[in-house]
């Protein structure tokens, strides 16, 4: 009797236990299935922004509330890429169904010029515009948060920032992931700065070391005050002005007062039943992105297979004759006139695709940008859908790793090293191998051109999936395959974000895949077809939000990183 009751009791502990458990528990017993959630889920790069963005939304805070308590924490977080000194895009959908897209991408200072980071003979400096402080634009991020917070948050700004002062407060534990990464940037820390900064240690990082961001926390405590004048005026920005006038910085007071945040209009366009919303320039990911969908929608990608060198012959032919156009006609339209109805007319991508051979790889010297009609690594990102349906799809950056690898001496931030992200000198490749043209030349208050590509799909007029990652020039591809890995291969939205990757960028000209992305039957057939093939390793962070037929929401997380999916 005494050894049943115990068992009873047992049994009835292991129910509530079971039934109790979080969303993310659970969903680690499914193995093709990322996290599961009735009401709302965040996912993003690290464990503690996951837990913050979602704490808010169980505190009753909308998406956008998430969004930005979401990001400020990757700032604490998350250093190599999280950030108050970078900027970013953000794509939202409402339950409403309205959609839009919020630009607080870094502008170039007022001081920066065309030929900035070249010699008297006109050749690149190398270096000058990827390390210290001449590589760093104007950033965004804090106006961008705020800007959003104001026309569509919930919560008080103060709620939001708060928890991030916690967590900058009490310092953040290393995973082994950013334990290295600040093990292998210490050098460059060290060049960078004139002064030893929060990052840089006697000995090496460890997994299980505290980060102590005491500095991070004031400027988090003022940003929570004032808002963008905490900011942008008053200490903090005498603090980055005093960091660039010590090296040779060129950003201003000036510079740092006039940032605003832009409202865009986003791309939309048809992938079949599906409707596809994206970020429009100065981002080259949405046109890149519906490009990419529509140029391959016309052959059977499913009836193909994943991976299989048919459907990896057709995406990469597409690709080459994207990034080809993107480097001749995507810049800042505000200095650029983007000629963005025409690169998405149909007939002109049927144009596009007309020299293709199923039989053999076009070289891609002999690809060159088409003739549109004209019209008068580091990187992260996050998606948030919450219990009212509301989405968020948001990519911010410090571009590099650790950006500039400068440290605002007082402020505890990293600056951005973003500059390099435009054109330095057309035909010359920046540090993803990108190369550019007079679209993206530098210029005074321009927003250099970017790759980040947050993206929202419906479908049936109701919210689908929202997803978006790092990865420098290979981010449109790998939102690209991860969108067509759901949409024509049927699988999992952590199947999806997890599946191996490959890449093309038109210069240089061949396929970049990770180790298991391609088969070695694949691998034969695409080299007798002409491809280039080069191995390189895992990248990307693809993070998705997939809402299923029974109305719960799958979180993805890439397993790539640290990358943390959590719902309720």
């Amino acid at each position: 009797m005494k050894n049943t009751s115990s068992t009873s009791v047992l049994v009835l502990l292991l129910f509530l236990w079971t039934s109790c458990r979080s969303v993310e528990q659970e969903a680690a017993t499914q193995t093709n299935k990322g996290a599961i959630a009735s009401r709302g889920m965040v996912v993003s790069a690290h464990p503690e922004a996951s837990k913050i963005g979602l704490a808010i939304l169980q505190k009753g805070g909308n998406a956008y509330d998430a969004a930005v308590a979401t990001e400020f924490a990757l700032a604490v977080a998350y250093p190599r890429a999280g950030n108050i000194g970078g900027g970013g895009f953000l794509i939202y959908r409402k339950s409403t169904g309205e959609v839009g897209a919020l630009d607080y991408r870094e502008k170039a200072p007022k001081a920066a010029s065309r030929d900035m980071y070249l010699d008297a003979q006109g050749n690149v400096k190398p270096g000058l515009s990827t390390l210290g402080h001449l590589a760093a634009g104007v950033p965004g991020t804090v106006e961008g948060m705020v800007t959003m917070h104001q026309k569509l948050g919930k919560l008080s700004w103060a709620e939001v920032v708060q928890p991030s002062i916690d967590l900058a407060t009490r310092g953040v534990l290393l995973t082994e992931r950013e334990a290295k990464g600040l093990n292998a940037a210490q050098q460059e820390f060290q060049k960078a700065n004139n002064h030893t900064s929060h990052l840089v240690k006697s000995t090496e990082w460890q997994k299980g070391d505290t980060l102590h961001l005491k500095d991070l926390a004031l400027t988090l405590t003022r940003i929570r005050d004032k808002g963008r004048a905490g900011f942008y005026e008053g200490a903090t920005a005498d603090l980055i002005v005093q960091e660039m006038k010590k090296s040779g910085g060129i950003m201003t007071h000036q510079d740092l007062q006039e940032y605003r945040a832009i409202w865009r209009t986003p791309v939309q366009g048809k992938y079949k039943e599906y409707k596809i919303i994206s970020m429009p320039p100065p981002s080259s990911g949405g046109i890149a992105l519906l490009q990419l969908l529509q140029m391959v929608e016309p052959y059977d990608l499913k009836a193909w297979g994943w991976q299989s060198p048919n459907t990896v012959h057709v995406m990469v032919e597409a690709e080459r004759r994207v990034y080809a156009d993107r480097a001749a006609h995507l810049g800042d339209p505000e200095f650029y006139k983007v000629p963005l109805n025409g690169l998405l007319e149909k007939t002109y991508l049927q144009q596009r695709m007309a020299s293709f051979n199923m039989d053999k790889a076009t070289p891609s010297g002999q690809i060159q940008a088409g003739s549109p009609r004209l019209e008068s690594d580091q990187t992260t990102h996050y998606s948030i859908v919450d219990q009212w349906g509301n989405a968020a799809s948001a990519t911010t950056t410090l571009n590099g790793n650790y950006g500039s690898k400068v440290v605002v001496q007082g402020a505890g931030f990293l600056l951005n090293n973003q500059m390099d992200d435009f054109s330095v000198k057309p035909g010359v490749p920046n540090m993803f191998g990108l190369v550019g043209g007079e679209a993206n030349t530098i210029a005074a208050g321009k927003r250099m051109l970017s790759s980040m590509t947050p993206t929202i799909v419906e479908k049936n007029g109701e919210l689908f999936m929202v997803v978006g990652t790092p990865g420098g020039s290979t981010i449109i591809t790998s939102v690209f395959q991860t969108v067509l890995n759901m949409l024509e291969h049927g699988m999992s939205m952590q199947e999806a974000v997890a599946a191996p990757r490959f890449h093309h960028q038109w210069l240089p000209d061949r396929i970049e895949h990770e180790p298991r992305a391609l088969s070695t039957t694949t691998r034969q057939v695409l080299q007798s077809r002409g491809h280039q093939l080069q191995e390189r390793p895992p990248y990307g962070a693809v993070e998705g939000i997939l809402r299923l037929s029974s109305g719960k929401l799958e979180g993805g997380a890439d397993p790539r990183g640290d990358d943390t999916a959590l719902g309720y």
